[in-house]
């Protein structure tokens, strides 16, 4: 959006005033915090420990979590799409799907058992977010993956639409194993990285934690309130 801003400078300069200030500064210098304990969280954990947090997460946020390897993927996928009961699907339009070996599953095999699977189309604007509210179970793949809480970071674009990972009834979520972090701290740096690098950023980022849930009322956890019922990670092994 472009336009213009009316009396910014002696706005600012009159709260710089009240803060004492003779100016307000123009550039803000990040703080020399004397203790970081936010980077001594699974600190000196490799990829292997950071799985075996993320395992122990997942059983405390209602997640299902499979381990395999890229030849075993498509059969992993197709087992855990079979166990939470079929189409419809609704998947990314994304490379790493064909480099993980998926599309023969979503082009070919399910196809050929009617199950219908949907691959986000940008051109189709509104009806990609019909089909996902239809879709029993969308797919996508974590960008960063944090081992602490259980977060899969999932980066959108125009051809991997947010609804695919909210409005299905269930979401299984690819983890890539060379995607975990520690912790949002981790997180928080890839994306600053990218920005100071001029990448292009993802319009939304999502942080999913598992299925939905809320203990909004007397403390009682109720899970699927306002997205996925059920929640699968499938961790690859891609190193």
């Amino acid at each position: 959006m472009s336009g213009t801003i009316q009396n910014r400078d002696a706005f600012l300069n009159k709260i710089s005033s009240q803060l004492g200030r003779d100016k307000f500064p123009s550039k803000v210098e990040r703080p020399k915090w004397s203790y970081n304990p936010q980077d001594a969280v699974l600190k000196e954990a490799d990829l292997d420990e950071l799985l075996e947090a993320l395992k122990t997460q997942c059983t405390k946020i209602h997640t299902d979590l499979i381990e395999t390897n890229k030849a075993g993927l498509a059969e992993t996928v197709r087992n855990i799409v079979s166990e939470y009961g079929g189409g419809p699907i609704v998947t990314w339009k994304d490379s790493r799907f064909d480099e993980y070996g998926l599309s023969p599953l979503f082009n070919k095999v399910w196809p050929g058992e009617n199950v219908e699977v949907h691959e986000w189309d940008a051109s189709k604007e509104e009806e990609n977010i019909n089909l996902a509210e239809k879709s029993n179970i969308g797919i996508t793949i974590s960008d960063i993956t944090l081992a602490e809480s259980g977060t899969a970071v999932l980066f959108s674009s125009k051809d991997k639409g947010r609804t695919v990972s909210f409005l299905p009834l269930k979401s299984v979520i690819i983890i890539p194993k060379s995607s975990l972090v520690p912790r949002m701290t981790q997180a928080a740096r890839i994306i600053r990285e990218k920005t100071k690098n001029g990448e292009h950023l993802a319009s939304c980022i999502n942080f999913i934690t598992g299925p939905s849930n809320s203990a909004d009322i007397e403390m009682n956890l109720v899970v699927g309130v306002h997205g996925p019922v059920n929640a699968a990670y499938i961790v690859v092994e891609d190193l």
